[in-house]
């Protein structure tokens, strides 16, 4: 199979030929047919992934058709339309007995604990517990988009941030990850004020329904401004980028009582914020990570697509080759353009 392959960190990954992936057991393999370039690639390919062995196949964000079936798996069949979410569970940990494979304590995560989707097929485990079943009228480039910023977005505003109609939302950062929230939020019926230094970003943010935007580029006090748009502050704010400038604003923008939820990576220099604790508790504020989103939640947010709730197709920007998926992957660091890349050329 072609797929991309780096054998050393921040060093430019090649597009190689390798052997085609065997599934396991319990495992399917899937001929990928999109596959999203995200940041959280960009993190593994820098090297702030401990879990990443070399050389490696980066990819997490797929859509493809059955390919090959292991021997235990029962539910699935050659040819059916599937993808799946970034984290997959190991079905046997008290985590995933109690529903919560995104935390699960085994769990495994292509394009990380194995490798991933930038290429022509890729295999995945426990597929019986992982996999989840693609509607016809989803075409594959818009479910790459939903493999890890639109899911980890979908869980973070209606799971964690437990949003309703009439509360305010801020989001920090309109990447593919805020500008999935802004959508989900809206659709829930909250007002949203979005915050980027992009003013592409923020047009395309108030384009899915953003009632206010703010360039943190030019205003002085981000935080400040929320609060004053909101009359008094944002019952629910999320760090869609993960930088110590994003979390603290995200914080700082809160009404009494309110929810931060933490969304993007924090890695690097970018690890230890300095969290304003003293805030956090004369406002009674909740802080609150977001990881994912489970296979038997996936329903949910497919009802909303199908029944026109939610337009993720609306945030497909470019539509790449493999080859060029290297060049997009390393200018990640760049925040070149809007929306989501993703791979539909093999």
């Amino acid at each position: 199979m072609k797929a991309v392959l780096y054998e050393a960190f921040l060093q430019p990954p090649k597009l190689v030929t390798l052997p085609d992936p065997q599934p396991e057991p319990h495992g399917v393999v899937i001929e990928v047919m999109a596959t999203g370039v995200c940041r959280s690639d960009w993190h593994g390919w820098v090297g702030h992934d401990g879990d990443i062995e070399l050389p490696h196949v980066p990819g997490h964000e797929l859509a493809g058709r059955i390919a090959a079936v292991g021997r235990d798996v029962t539910r699935w069949r050659v040819g059916e339309r599937v993808t799946v979410p970034f984290v997959g569970g190991c079905g046997q940990c008290p985590e995933c007995h109690a529903g919560h494979q995104q935390v699960c304590d085994a769990q495994f995560q292509p394009g990380f604990t194995h490798w991933g989707s930038f290429a022509q097929y890729v295999s995945i485990h426990r597929a019986d517990l992982n996999l989840v079943a693609l509607p016809e009228a989803i075409d594959f480039a818009t479910a790459a988009s939903l493999g890890c910023r639109f899911v980890t977005s979908f869980r973070a505003v209606v799971d964690q941030g437990r949003v309703s109609a009439g509360q305010w939302v801020a989001v920090h950062g309109c990447g593919g990850v805020g500008l999935s929230a802004i959508m989900i939020a809206v659709a829930a019926g909250a007002q949203v004020v979005a915050v980027d230094i992009s003013d592409a970003a923020l047009k395309l943010a108030r384009e899915l329904g953003a009632a206010f935007v703010i360039n943190a580029g030019t205003e002085e006090d981000v935080a400040a401004a929320v609060r004053e748009v909101t009359g008094g502050g944002a019952h629910v704010s999320l760090d869609a980028l993960g930088a110590v400038v994003t979390c603290v604003n995200s914080i700082n923008c809160l009404r009494k009582r309110g929810r931060h939820i933490q969304v993007g990576l924090m890695a690097g220099d970018h690890s230890f914020p300095p969290v304003p604790m003293g805030r956090v508790i004369s406002h009674e504020l909740e802080i609150l990570g977001s990881h994912g989103m489970q296979a038997h939640r996936y329903g949910a947010m497919l009802e909303m697509i199908l029944a026109g709730r939610l337009s993720p197709d609306k945030l497909v920007g470019r539509r790449i080759s493999l080859e060029q998926s290297i060049e997009a992957l390393m200018g990640m660091d760049r925040f070149e353009g809007t929306g989501v890349t993703v791979v539909t050329e093999f």
